[in-house]
């Protein structure tokens, strides 16, 4: 977190600033699509975004991180710290973790629901036992949890031409079209986790079940039934991107370019995937550099362009309107300077 971003974003408090500064570097260092989207924003709502991604990562590698070794009761009672931490946090009780500290701070800044951070969590809880699921109805309601509220935590932070409620729908969709994304990216590392994310009576239409999958990733070998259900959920996402994008023209225009460009990269791994075969089972599929640069410049030129119109000031705590343009911008500089193209390393849900 640059100096200039946290004066913009109007915090002063030293160990709060270095809460935000780690969140920061959580986002640099493993959602790499979302750090690079975050630098089309102006200055000032920067930190509020790391905030949020830094929770979110925070409690996804708790109960996904294939680097240790802990038990499901040692996550569960991790977890459980998290959350007890989160409300005395967000009660107005200090806190040690910087990611609880950030994220609280952001909520009361912006005034977001705390439903959203609850059902979040409950999701988080939901991964710590549950390896399917049946339906793509049981899916999506896992998903309003550990996606959909993704979505819909941002709305306050990148603000809305609109009102907030007419555009929250199209935001929560868009969360779960990021996540369905990742869940057909990650199909292989999701089995090293005992999990199969893409819902049961999807594979099972194309006679595809756990032990298939299983086989495919244990052996290399290659399946034209698993093909065709993975190309079945290609398309199941591409549904859900159609159905959130009408909402991106619904944000505050010194704000769309970030999310457009986040929407374009990541509906651009649905079409590597296809590239490759559909072989996620085997190994994840990537977007390439050049193209990851151009849409990229494309989002800059869109921010810059933003940025000539007059805009409003972030709203105060509990703010339920909309946003519009009323008040020149106060970051001036080129704000996406320093971007990255690197290869998005998120999990599943972060």
């Amino acid at each position: 977190m640059t100096a200039r971003e946290l004066d913009a974003a109007g915090v002063t408090d030293p160990s709060l600033r270095a809460a935000y500064t780690a969140c920061r570097r959580l986002n640099a260092r493993h959602g790499r699509t979302y750090f690079l989207a975050t630098r089309l924003l102006p200055a000032d709502r920067r930190p509020a975004v790391h905030a949020l991604y830094g929770f979110a990562r925070h409690a996804d590698d708790i109960v996904d991180d294939l680097g240790t070794q802990a038990t499901t009761e040692e996550r569960r009672t991790a977890l459980d710290r998290l959350q007890a931490q989160w409300l005395r946090a967000v009660g107005g009780a200090a806190t040690q973790e910087p990611v609880v500290r950030a994220a609280a701070d952001t909520r009361a800044r912006y005034g977001i629901d705390p439903r959203h951070f609850a059902d979040f969590l409950a999701s988080m809880r939901e991964d710590l036992t549950v390896g399917r699921y049946p339906t793509y109805a049981d899916l999506r309601a896992y998903m309003h949890g550990s996606a959909a509220v993704i979505g819909l935590q941002m709305v306050p932070v990148l603000g809305t031409a609109v009102p907030r409620a007419e555009a929250e729908p199209y935001a929560a969709d868009l969360g779960v079209a990021f996540q369905l994304t990742n869940f057909l990216r990650d199909v292989g590392e999701d089995l090293d986790r005992g999990r199969v994310y893409l819902p049961a009576d999807l594979l099972a239409a194309h006679g595809v079940d756990r032990d298939l999958l299983a086989w495919s990733r244990a052996s290399g070998g290659r399946d034209a039934r698993i093909t065709a259900a993975l190309r079945a959920a290609a398309a199941l996402t591409r549904d859900v991107y159609r159905a959130a994008e009408p909402g991106i023209g619904m944000l505050d225009p010194v704000s769309a370019p970030c999310v457009r460009t986040a929407f374009v990269l990541y509906r651009d791994i649905l079409g590597a995937i296809e590239k490759d075969g559909y072989a996620c089972v085997h190994r994840r599929a990537v977007v390439g550099g050049r193209r990851r640069a151009a849409v990229a410049l494309g989002g800059l030129a869109r921010a810059l362009t933003a940025r000539t119109l007059p805009r409003a000031p972030a709203p105060g705590p509990g703010a339920p309107g909309h946003r519009v343009a009323t008040a020149p911008l106060a970051d001036g500089t080129g704000a996406a300077g320093g971007l990255g193209v690197g290869e998005e390393t998120t999990g599943g849900r972060a």
